[in-house]
């Protein structure tokens, strides 16, 4: 790999890539990408599919990240596409809803199944146009079928609830009944797994699904979506069941104002997740937000740096820091500040040389998944560099083709600094000096956002005030180990900016869910609770 010259500035760099020539041959046309035709897909692909594929909006070209080049093209929906989907998604929703939750729990099981059959082909499309290195494209594609497997069980135990009632010959139950049509917006960096949380969830409770993929990431929808209908229509259900329409933000303020979306599950930045919320709340719809996370990893003075490093180099550097959980803040205690920091810087020159094509074995960092990445990676590096901010390591853009960088370490900026608190979605981490596990936790938690966080230290008492009332204020909050790499068991989501929202296990199922209190009088008599007389 070729480095820009480094007497050039990062601005020069940024202009010169972007010009570069990215005609050629579509991907889908070379061999080596043969995986993309066994998926179903092909030069040219429709993006909506409501029961029928089609599409008539703009013609838009997907590209590999790493090279620039165009991977496919895809023919891309309007807002009257999306009427049409979400139509004929509420034509069908009754034969769905009605049928047992079990068997519903089979029809996933059997997408669960055809998943794993093309596990590598579909990782290696998650590579390939999100970026992120193979065995992450595989390890998203596992994480679908594990939330199927997740759902089938809950297919057969989704609970109702018997409770006392205050009255004779009464008795009062709770239940819950499916909501009807689901919305899904998912984000570039996890194009399948996102999807897969809310759908597998969300179908075996009884609900259809409307997915509107990223604008950047329509292939890995499309192949997706193939799968279902495959498998809907062979147990004899419409393939619109499961709805798609790839399109632009017209499309996304659609789905948000409109009453026919029972649920809407958005995942993107803080900014447009917040006028999503507020344009749902508008029609008083339910929404469930996953947004942007400043997350921390603190260390303490007594933690073990061999475990910190290697946590904090895959938490900082993993999937080019684009993951949600990555980490923005390494909060060292000064005791150890000195020796984590130049044992980090280390690691990273180590991991330097093995930056590269995602799809390539031997590659642990791809590049960033767009030029508008980069571009937000170039500012922020300059204005680091402006505000008196040191680059310990990184902070150049690499190559002649491709949206590669360095991943970057920066010290000499508060805690409290606007840059620190600004999530830049890049693998910039900011290391900070604190005098005390209990600083370190006020420091975690004064940043808008509350997604993940992590502290290090064998001591039990750090750790209990870590997970305590008084402890880091995330909707994930982990001891001994990274910010980033979330089991689909837990409930996954945040506090505070990042929206509140709840996915995967746990009981994030209730959200896709409506609830009923039912009274039932089974005598001949009309008692009133509280003892109320009225005669």
């Amino acid at each position: 790999m070729q480095f820009f010259s480094k007497t050039k500035p990062l601005s020069y760099c940024i202009k010169t890539y972007i010009s570069r020539n990215m005609s050629g041959e579509y991907l889908i046309n070379n061999p080596k990408y043969s995986f993309l035709k066994d998926l179903g897909l092909t030069a040219t692909n429709f993006g909506v599919y409501n029961g029928k594929w089609g599409g008539s909006g703009k013609t838009v070209k997907s590209l590999d990240p790493s090279t620039g080049k165009v991977i496919a093209e895809v023919k891309y929906g309007t807002v009257d596409d999306y009427i049409s989907c979400v139509n004929e998604s509420e034509k069908v929703w009754e034969q769905w809803a009605r049928l047992p939750a079990p068997k519903r729990g089979e029809i996933v099981r059997q997408i669960g199944n055809a998943l794993r059959d093309k596990l590598v082909p579909l990782g290696k499309l998650v590579s390939l146009e999100m970026g992120k290195i193979l065995p992450e494209g595989i390890g998203e594609v596992q994480e679908y079928v594990d939330i199927c497997d997740y759902a089938v069980g809950l297919s057969r135990m989704l609970p109702g609830s018997i409770y006392p009632s205050e009255r004779s010959n009464h008795i009062l139950l709770e239940k819950w009944n499916p909501l009807g049509t689901v919305g899904v917006i998912s984000a570039f960096n996890f194009p399948c797994a996102v999807y897969g949380w809310n759908s597998a969830i969300a179908m075996v409770c009884g609900d259809n699904v409307l997915w509107k993929p990223s604008e950047t990431t329509p292939l890995i929808s499309i192949a997706i979506t193939n799968i279902l209908i495959e498998i809907l229509e062979k147990n004899n259900f419409p393939g619109s069941i499961t709805t798609l329409c790839c399109g632009g933000a017209d499309v996304g303020k659609a789905m948000a104002a409109d009453d026919k979306i029972k649920l809407l599950s958005f995942t993107g930045s803080c900014a447009v997740g917040q006028q999503v919320g507020v344009e749902v709340q508008k029609r008083f719809g339910k929404h469930l937000l996953e947004l942007g996370g400043n997350n921390a990893l603190v260390v303490a003075e007594d933690a073990d740096l061999n475990m910190v490093v290697q946590a904090t180099l895959f938490a900082c550097v993993g999937t080019a820091g684009q993951r949600c959980t990555s980490t923005r803040r390494l909060i060292l205690h000064k005791s150890v500040y000195d020796e984590v920091l130049q044992r980090l810087t280390k690691a990273y020159a180590q991991v330097l040389n093995r930056i590269g094509d995602p799809l390539n074995e031997n590659t642990l960092i791809g590049p960033l998944h767009s030029e508008q990445s980069l571009k937000k990676y170039v500012d922020t590096v300059e204005e680091i560099k402006k505000q008196g901010g040191k680059i310990e390591f990184g902070g150049k853009v690499l190559g002649k083709e491709g949206y590669f960088v360095e991943p970057t370490i920066v010290t000499g900026l508060k805690h409290d600094h606007p840059l620190v608190h600004n999530e830049c979605f890049a693998p910039i981490v900011y290391v900070l000096k604190a005098d005390s596990v209990e600083q370190a936790i006020t420091w975690n938690n004064e940043v808008p956002q509350g997604l993940s966080s992590s502290i290090f230290t064998q001591n039990v008492g750090h750790i209990f005030e870590w997970v305590g009332p008084k402890g880091s204020d995330c909707g994930i909050i982990n001891v001994n180990i990274s910010t980033s790499g979330a089991e689909i068991g837990g409930a996954f989501g945040g506090e505070k900016h990042t929206g509140g929202g709840r996915e995967s296990g746990s009981d994030s199922w209730k959200q896709y869910m409506r609830r009923s209190t039912i009274t039932i009088n089974h005598s001949k008599e009309m008692p009133l609770a509280q003892g109320i007389k009225f005669e």
